[in-house]
């Protein structure tokens, strides 16, 4: 997991090679005006969706991890708590494949997740996100899914 701002984006390019269209999209692109809704940047190695909830009690929210996805998670309005603990710290359910998801159950760290900032979680991150700090409030988030095996590259990103 990394957290950090994203004036710091270009220090993480070399670890896969999508985070550079990511990092890019997020700086290029109008993020304040974005309906929510899923936008296509690269087909299947690359694509964002754009979400705008409330945040909820922690006992409301759950944890998950992806398999086939990298998620780089963007704070454009708001802030919120997301936890964070590797998955083998976690009780794990039955991976969907379609959805890319793996429900998990058990304890982990939280932290603060504001505007301009954003979060990496590889497969090994279970995360939980959109949970309320104090008291539910608007988040508006856009979530990069970064394939795994990035499709026309040499380099194996396993």
């Amino acid at each position: 997991m990394i957290l950090d701002d994203l004036s710091n984006s270009d220090k993480y390019l070399a670890i896969h090679p999508g985070f550079k269209m990511a990092f890019n999209f997020l700086r290029e692109a109008d993020l304040a005006g974005m309906k929510t809704g899923r936008y296509e940047i690269e087909g299947q190695n690359l694509f964002a969706m754009t979400q705008e909830y409330n945040t909820k009690r922690k006992e409301e929210a759950f944890w998950e991890a992806h398999q086939r996805y990298i998620d780089l998670q963007y704070v454009i309005q708001g802030t919120e708590l997301i936890g964070y603990a590797n998955i083998t710290h976690l009780s794990q359910g039955v991976y969907d494949p379609t959805r890319d998801f793996l429900p998990l159950h058990g304890e982990g760290d939280f932290l603060s997740l504001h505007e301009g900032h954003f979060v990496i979680f590889m497969p090994q991150d279970a995360h939980m996100p959109g949970v309320a700090i104090d008291s539910p409030a608007i988040v508006k988030k856009i979530v990069l899914k970064i394939a795994l095996e990035w499709e026309g590259d040499s380099r194996s990103t396993r």
